[in-house]
């Protein structure tokens, strides 16, 4: 199958707040942006699920630095000193112009007119700006509609339902031997068209990866299924470099609603707002964990619960909300009251069963301060990068600010850089060749539910060495079986998926066996603790 070629300035695989941002500031420059989402809808990505808020540290010198201490504090003294600083710094000026004053992003305010705040785990002092609770599909929103004008003018080209399959670079995919020698350098993406059942090569300048995290990989996640950590692998196939892979975050709260489906999330700003968390005997438990009771660091919390969990043999604890009336919880927490009301929990009457499950990816493709990966023309924003800002342990709503932030400065950075790249030729790279067996996607679907449910029993909340080696034979052997199918099958998106599961499986699996030191969001039951 002959594929077909496209041309763009740059070619941006995600459309989450991170993937928006960088494409709103070059396309200000008159770049020429293709923004490539596996969905049918732009919408449809895991920023879109974020509840809480975005941090707006507006307050000056003191507040920037009060706001590096709790990144820093909230990561166990592992988070980059100098990507912290930079957030906290650019992050205000960014915030105003884009959201605020660009996008019209609609934020909560007072009968003034003024931005509400709100104060979430971890944090000194309220900071986090939202909407109801449901500030990222409002910033995701005014986001793509701000961004219209560039898709009507025929800037801005909206690639729905293709999915990546892999990073294009001449020494892997050139027609000629003497493209082996030509230093590593990304070039484009071959783009598998879901609907026409084709592969696309498209050429770009540069490529940036948007794709989110990994967390669709635990069977209880709190993601979007999209979240399976196509970027990650792509990148690593290409050879760029992975860190902190071992470094899963797991939400404390998530609805208890059985096995085998997303978990529906209880943003951790009701915690902020007074909630106590009680095991199934009505006790209050976190005063035993930590001095900052519900607001103490995402891994203490979740592992708190766990560990109530097994001592009281039960599948969940409570969050208790009885405090607050129902019509506060109509107005501040709208989407959270009628989730709990549909299934028979009313917030404000009865206690909320909730559960830990995996939620964001702290580590990623490395990147420096301007979101270069070490690949030439390649870079990485938002979940899918690591420029070191989340260390061991994110701090609570920074990643709504970390994709809008490095994002616009990636972008930046593009800018600066743009005019010494040329689009590479097309016909120098070989076209993609996939199998014509027929994909049975009964087959596919078992082997990610037991990519799913390895991950979760083996490289979940907590690990220990016996289990890691487990998980290691397990994804051998699925591996193995993967890597067969995969080459004589017929390509599909669910196929594509599955591939980039177990790479990515097998880089949690490996950063755990690596790191035999516990700190934040990761725990080794039989490693040292720090």
């Amino acid at each position: 199958m002959n594929s077909t070629s496209y041309n763009y300035d740059i070619l941006i695989l995600g459309t989450g707040i991170a993937g928006l941002s960088c494409a709103l500031k070059l396309l200000e420059k008159d770049l020429k942006v293709g923004l490539v989402t596996r969905t049918s809808e732009p919408e449809q990505s895991n920023s879109a699920w974020a509840q809480g808020g975005i941090i707006f540290s507006s307050d000056g010198e003191d507040d920037q630095a009060s706001l590096v201490e709790d990144i820093l504090g909230a990561s166990h003294q592992t988070s980059s000193l100098q990507a912290s600083q930079i957030l906290a710094k650019r992050s205000p000026e960014i915030l105003s112009r884009v959201l605020l004053e660009k996008a019209q992003t609609d934020f909560d305010r007072d009968e003034n007119g003024e931005l509400l705040f709100t104060k979430e785990a971890a944090h000194s002092k309220k900071r986090i700006i939202y909407r109801g609770d449901y500030t990222g599909k409002q910033i995701q929103v005014s986001l793509l509609n701000y961004l219209k004008k560039f898709e009507t003018n025929g800037q801005l080209t909206f690639i729905t339902e293709h999915t990546a399959i892999d990073l294009i670079t001449p020494n892997h995919h050139g027609v000629s031997i003497n493209q082996r020698y030509e230093p590593t350098q990304v070039v484009g993406a071959y783009l598998f068209d879901q609907k026409n059942e084709e592969v696309k090569k498209v050429m770009a300048k540069k490529v940036v990866l948007a794709t989110g995290g990994v967390g669709g990989l635990y069977i209880h996640n709190s993601n979007t299924s999209g979240s399976r950590g196509d970027g990650h692998a792509m990148a690593k196939r290409a050879g760029a470099r992975v860190e902190n892979m071992e470094f899963i975050q797991f939400h404390p709260t998530t609805f208890y609603s059985g096995f085998g489906q997303r978990r529906f999330l209880i943003s951790e700003a009701l915690r902020g707002e007074g909630g106590v968390l009680v095991n199934d005997r009505g006790e209050s438990f976190m005063h035993k964990y930590h001095e900052d009771l519900e607001l103490a660091p995402r891994d203490v919390v979740s592992r708190a619960i766990w560990s109530e969990m097994i001592e009281t043999g039960s599948d969940y604890v409570y969050l208790d909300m009885r405090s607050k009336s129902e019509d506060w919880f109509k107005n501040r927490f709208p989407t959270i009251y009628h989730y709990c009301c549909e299934r028979h929990v009313n917030p404000s009457h009865d206690l909320i069963p909730v559960v830990p499950a995996a939620h964001y990816t702290c580590g990623g493709v490395y990147t420096d301060l301007n979101g270069r990966t070490d690949l030439t023309n390649l870079y990485a924003v938002g979940e899918v990068a690591c420029n070191g800002l989340h260390g061991a342990n994110r701090l609570a709503s920074t990643s709504l600010l970390e994709g809008l932030t490095f994002g616009h400065i990636a972008a930046e950075d593009i800018c600066e850089t743009i005019e010494q790249s040329n689009i590479y030729d097309a016909s120098s790279i070989k076209d993609w060749t996939q199998g014509t067996q027929e994909v049975d996607l009964a087959l596919v679907a078992q082997d990610t539910n037991s990519v799913k449910q390895t991950m979760w029993n083996y490289l979940g909340l907590i690990r220990s060495k016996s289990r890691l080696a487990r998980a290691r034979a397990m994804f051998r052997e699925l591996s193995d079986e993967i890597s067969k199918f995969y080459k004589h099958a017929k390509l599909h998106d669910e196929l594509i998926g599955l591939r980039n599961s177990i790479d990515v499986a097998f880089m949690v699996l490996n950063a755990s066996m690596k790191n035999q030191e516990s700190v934040g969001c990761f725990y080794l039951e039989d490693g040292h603790k720090k």
